[in-house]
């Protein structure tokens, strides 16, 4: 390449956000507009946590008349991922460069202590803030109850508890509506998302579905990732439904989450203790005292035993995997 197509090509140069990927189609949002990209070559050789996500700000070459070309992935701020439940010994990288993890579970037969944990423990572990959005309080006939448990997770943990169609606690989400910040929403589908969405936005923003009578479990509206810009620079991430969230690669997250627990741990008369017959257990000692309820260490024992499993197998897969796109790489060079 000459010195003048150099030129050219830095000229073209633009540096957009990652607001789209549905299958290999990416689009960046750049200057108030969706600009359709694909990836430029290199990036197939790299480990899949290299590739962009929905949030990542990248460096592309604009392309007037077909795609731009994604050439690199800006520093990434916070970064979330989970295991994919569907895929063995890989991660799903999901989103980056959010400021808020909103956790959406409705008040009804979707909400789930457990889950809400886990959630909390991968945005702390990714470099984001947890908040809990307790949705349809309107039909909740004590909804502080469902605060006070959510709260009990960890000092970590923000919560809220709002009726999207009454308009009730909305007011309370607007300390997160500052120029800069990006949003993103996690959640189960009919949880809420998409309402809320629309709440924030004054506007039919995203389609909302019903949910299922039956079983109080929505029908899924979001199928992809998607990056919605709002009026006084708030960026929000809409996410596909997930009623299921592993644990893999978390372990700081998980400790963070439940940071009272590990302090106690640390307490206890023998550093190997295993919280069962050992004299002097603090874990034991804040059990009977009631300062730590039983189930809440449990639950910080099982995320703790499934994240070890779960990154050790794939960080083995990873192994392979690299192993594999080396021995490709040098038969193509052959």
């Amino acid at each position: 390449m000459n010195t003048v197509n150099l030129s050219n090509e830095k000229r073209n140069e633009k540096t957009g956000r990652i607001s789209e990927i549905n299958k290999n189609i990416y689009k960046i949002r750049f200057m108030g507009r969706e600009i359709p990209a694909k990836l430029k070559g290199y990036f197939y050789e790299e480990d899949a946590d290299k590739l962009p996500v929905v949030g990542d700000y990248v460096t592309f070459l604009y392309n007037e008349g077909g795609d731009s070309l994604i050439l690199s992935v800006c520093e990434r701020k916070s970064f979330l991922q989970r295991p994919d439940q569907s895929k063995t010994g890989v991660m799903q990288y999901m989103v980056a460069n959010v400021d808020y993890l909103f956790i959406v579970t409705s008040l009804n037969e979707d909400y789930n202590y457990n889950r809400i944990a886990r959630y909390a423990s991968i945005a702390v572990q990714g470099g984001a803030i947890p908040v809990v959005i307790l949705t349809k309080s309107d039909l909740c006939s004590n909804p502080g109850r469902y605060m006070r448990e959510v709260e009990q997770i960890s000092d970590k943990v923000r919560v809220h508890a709002i009726s999207a169609i009454y308009g009730i606690g909305l007011d309370e989400l607007k300390e997160y509506m500052t120029p800069g910040i990006t949003i993103c929403l996690m959640g189960s589908s009919g949880a809420g998302k998409s309402t809320l969405i629309n709440s924030l936005t004054g506007e039919e923003t995203m389609k909302t579905s019903e949910i299922r009578e039956d079983d109080d479990k929505g029908r899924h509206t979001t199928t992809y990732r998607k990056l919605i810009e709002l009026p006084g620079d708030v960026t929000i991430i809409d996410t596909p439904g997930m009623r299921e969230v592993g644990m893999a690669n978390v372990q700081e997250g998980i400790d963070e989450t439940f940071s009272d627990i590990v302090e106690l741990e640390s307490k206890c008369k023998f550093s190997n203790c295993r919280h069962d017959t050992e004299p002097g257990c603090a874990i034991k000692a804040a059990i009977a005292s009631g300062e730590l309820s039983a189930e809440r260490y449990e639950l910080y024992v099982n995320l703790g035993r499934e994240n070890t499993k779960n990154h050790a197998m794939k960080k083995e897969i990873s192994k392979w995997a690299k192993a594999y796109k080396k021995l490709e790489r040098i038969n193509r060079e052959l």
